[in-house]
């Protein structure tokens, strides 16, 4: 008989709602037994959609943990507070999964991978970008060395008006910043993934702000107020990894830009190419002749991918509780976020300073 897991949500807005608890309420091992939110009224709620009948509801996330018979917690909070209820939460002998970008600080992210280790409870960060068919077919690519050693790379995620409006988005004391830790750090982590390298060197970044204090801009959830729009529009960086590899990463929720894409990743290896432009493509040379694959990612599956039902959050949410289910790694572990949140922090720290960041 397998176990049950009980789980507590901490966090009740969007990211719970849209992703969390749907894809737990499909699995059958797993219940959601205590939601939590500053906001009372969205705890009871998100209880009264997806709890147990016992679940029970909580303003503060201290008195959630001192639930003994909880087995993991789901931080789904503003980024300022990711590290401090992770940490709380795994020294109460619980297991973590955190929304992405890990911490608000890379010293934060530092702090979370030192607590996993020190009560050996298993962590996970919520980039869920790497469970979609494309990522999956190509990141095997990757491990099989279809594409060589990837020495030149891009993650983009550029949107042109596509700025939240909604929560704490445009606080930088909330969040630590706009696109580049929301959406370019998506970006980020399924590229040093699918390079399967997490050893930066330097760092060179610039940010702006010159689109966000436009009154009554273009925008697909309506104008933006630039008063509250403390954070930039649009950051860039360039990343020299210890192997020589180059990484181009670029971020925007507001840019004059016809070309948009956002969590994808184009490579350049030895031994070919891949893009996620308008489909998953594959390049390279055969027989003196240069040649483009269109894949077709319907036509079957990868490993642990079960067909065209299961999205990404669903499969997400599957393999972690797997993970603690059969005491393995969670594809995100804390060490590869955690390099994620440190180069994002180096390119906005270049970006402030004008110089770049090398790392030890």
């Amino acid at each position: 008989m397998s176990k049950t897991y009980r789980i507590a949500i901490i966090g009740c807005g969007g990211i719970a709602n849209g992703k969390h608890m749907p894809s737990l309420k499909k699995l059958k091992n797993v219940e959601m037994v205590a939601f939590c939110d500053i906001i009372s009224e969205k705890a009871h709620e998100a209880a009264a959609k997806y709890g147990t009948s016992e679940a029970k509801v909580y303003e503060d996330y201290r008195e959630v943990l001192k639930d003994s018979t909880i087995d993991i917690v789901h931080v789904c909070t503003p980024n300022d507070s990711h590290a401090e209820i992770a940490i709380a939460a795994l020294e109460a002998d619980k297991h973590v999964m955190c929304e992405k970008p890990m911490a608000k600080t890379a010293a934060d992210a530092r702090r979370m991978v030192e607590a996993a280790k020190r009560t050996g409870k298993k962590l996970t960060i919520g980039y869920n970008n790497r469970f979609r068919p494309d990522s999956q077919h190509l990141h095997n690519l990757c491990e099989d060395g279809e594409l060589g050693e990837v020495y030149f790379a891009k993650a983009h995620a550029i949107r042109r008006r596509a700025v939240p409006t909604w929560g704490v988005f445009l606080d930088e004391e909330k969040q630590g910043g706009g696109p580049l830790i929301d959406i370019g750090t998506h970006a980020l982590d399924l590229t040093l993934w699918m390079m399967n390298n997490y050893e930066p060197k330097v760092v060179l970044g610039t940010s702006y702000h010159k689109l966000s204090q436009r009154e009554n801009a273009a925008n697909a959830w309506g104008p933006w107020d630039p008063s509250k729009f403390t954070v930039e529009d649009s950051a860039f960086g360039m990343i020299t990894m210890k192997n020589g590899a180059t990484i181009i990463l670029e971020s925007s929720w507001a840019l004059n830009s016809l070309e948009v894409d956002e969590a994808k990743c184009t490579l350049c290896g030895t031994e070919g190419g891949a893009d996620m432009k308008g489909g998953l493509r594959i390049n390279g040379e055969k027989h003196s002749r240069l040649f483009q694959t269109d894949v077709d990612l319907k036509a079957g599956g990868v490993a642990f991918y079960s067909g065209d039902t299961e999205s990404a959050p669903d499969l997400e949410m599957r393999m972690w509780i797997q993970a603690i289910e059969n005491d393995t790694d969670p594809v995100v572990t804390p060490e590869q976020a955690c390099v994620v949140s440190e180069i994002l922090e180096a390119i906005y720290e270049s970006a402030k300073t004008g110089k770049a960041v090398y790392f030890d």
